[in-house]
């Protein structure tokens, strides 16, 4: 099965204390300045929903969102835009992009050294039920890239994979290490 529109969310550690006002104009830097990957085009404060998506900064070909769904706070990267190779790719793809912007987050002078991101727990999910409904069989189907990318970007470490069981909600998985992962050593080896 040929994955699309791939989600990762990295959650927060320390959602207390944080001011998510500030995002906005963390995320408007982001526009100004364009040093990511996709072009960024706008912020939109969805605050107001209690457990949503919260602010999220669009992009062309992708979003990214601090994203409040399950009343957990994380930054989620949500690839819109067809992309083209291997599973693989489009897996480590999305994960560079969400570490590439928690590491923003975190040195963020706005946001004073106060938001950390998990260094054990991701959150894969995609983002279209065409492609992927949220059934037994397209785990069964997934299940072998999701082990071979998590076994090539987290080697050594223990890796528990938990599949959302709800078939009302997108298909998902949620992804824990045994051993806390450095953000800029993953990143380093993607």
């Amino acid at each position: 099965m040929e994955i699309q529109h791939l989600n990762v969310k990295i959650f927060a550690e320390n959602s207390e204390g944080v001011d998510r006002e500030k995002f906005t104009p963390v995320f408007h830097g982001w526009i100004q300045d364009q040093s990511g990957d996709e072009l960024l085009l706008d912020v939109a404060d969805y605050l107001h929903v209690p457990a949503g998506p919260g602010i999220v900064l669009i992009g062309e070909a992708a979003d990214y969102g601090m994203d409040e769904t399950g009343h957990r706070l994380g930054l989620r990267y949500n690839r819109k835009a067809k992309l083209e190779g291997s599973n693989n790719e489009k897996l480590t793809q999305a994960l560079r992009s969400v570490l590439k912007g928690a590491l923003k987050l975190e040195s963020a002078p706005l946001l004073e050294g106060k938001l950390k991101f998990s260094r054990r727990e991701l959150e894969f999910s995609i983002n279209d039920r065409g492609i992927a409904p949220n059934t037994p069989g397209v785990w069964a189907e997934l299940r072998g890239d999701f082990e071979s990318f998590f076994s090539k970007a987290f080697p050594g470490n223990a890796i528990k994979m938990i599949p959302n069981p709800d078939p009302r909600q997108r298909f998902g998985v949620s992804v824990q290490t045994e051993r806390p992962f450095d953000l800029e050593a993953l990143l380093a080896s993607l």
